[in-house]
């Protein structure tokens, strides 16, 4: 959210923005489908597997996947139907609206993950509808006080008293967050034969970070409560940081990149002299 933002407010264009857009929702893909063999592995290891829970443990996520996929692509389909019958703006958001929460209660009813599901229901709907771009405009008026609300529960539930016990792994977590997303981003640069300017500028773009790593955080103490509140603690701390240095970064890379227009001089007026 934060990376978006920032290409928004300043109304960047480039090969590296386009890219960066691109890595951005991969990424988020990429974590939550990791994210869910991490915890079937850790449920594992906690507490234990027979041979044939073992094999569950291994096929859930990628039953969990399906089941995302087939729910996100069905309501998208049905979404992007019903628009072209209904054309005001109040309808559009409201078929906009019961496409993501149908998304999130059939996950969590049918054992999906609501989150990948809803990430499934976007990618078909923007390919599915052919004016998602107004659909998209009409969203952004929407998040401001949910964000908030997410990012207030989200921190109520942080404790602090767990902080000093995890100075050694926050540290590491926040390093070896950084020094993998530029050496990534740059080694999959290089491999794609990307432009220079996107090989140097992917990395330090990519540095910020928010939503889906909080919201796997409450997903965490739902399916591993033992592991939760250490989970939560080094993410809230280390999304902390990010978000105070990652905007900038991400500003000042794009800048660099040549992507973000300086504002023009503003010229002096009669009252203000020359």
């Amino acid at each position: 959210a934060a990376t978006i933002m920032v290409i928004k407010q300043y109304k960047a264009k480039g090969p590296v923005t386009e890219t960066l857009l691109s890595v951005v929702a991969i990424d988020d893909a990429a974590a939550l489908i990791l994210f869910g063999f991490a915890v079937s592995t850790v449920t594992a290891i906690t507490h234990g597997s027979s041979g044939g829970s073992l094999l569950y443990s291994i096929l859930s996520p990628f039953l969990e996947i399906l089941i995302s996929a087939a729910i996100g692509t069905a309501l998208a389909l049905l979404s992007a139907f019903l628009l072209r019958y209904f054309k005001k703006d109040s309808n559009i958001l409201i078929i906009a609206c019961a496409g993501i929460f149908g998304s999130v209660g059939l996950a969590a009813l049918l054992g999906g993950s609501p989150l990948l599901t809803c990430m499934f229901f976007g990618a078909v709907f923007v390919n599915a509808y052919r004016r998602a771009d107004k659909v998209l405009k009409l969203a952004d008026s929407v998040p401001s006080p949910i964000y908030l609300l997410f990012f207030a529960v989200s921190g109520a539930g942080l404790n602090l008293s767990i902080i000093p016990q995890i100075g050694v792994i926050g540290v590491v977590y926040v390093l070896t967050r950084v020094v993998g997303k530029m050496a990534g981003a740059s080694l999959g640069a290089a491999l794609c034969r990307a432009p220079a300017s996107v090989r140097k500028f992917l990395g330090p773009a990519l540095i910020p970070q928010a939503g889906v790593a909080i919201g796997l955080t409450l997903v965490a103490q739902q399916v591993v409560p033992e592991q939760a509140q250490i989970v939560r603690a080094v993410v809230l701390c280390g999304t902390f940081i990010y978000e105070i240095i990652g905007p900038a970064v991400t500003k000042f890379t794009l800048s660099k990149a040549g992507e973000i227009q300086p504002e023009p001089a503003k010229k002096p007026t009669a009252a203000t002299g020359a």
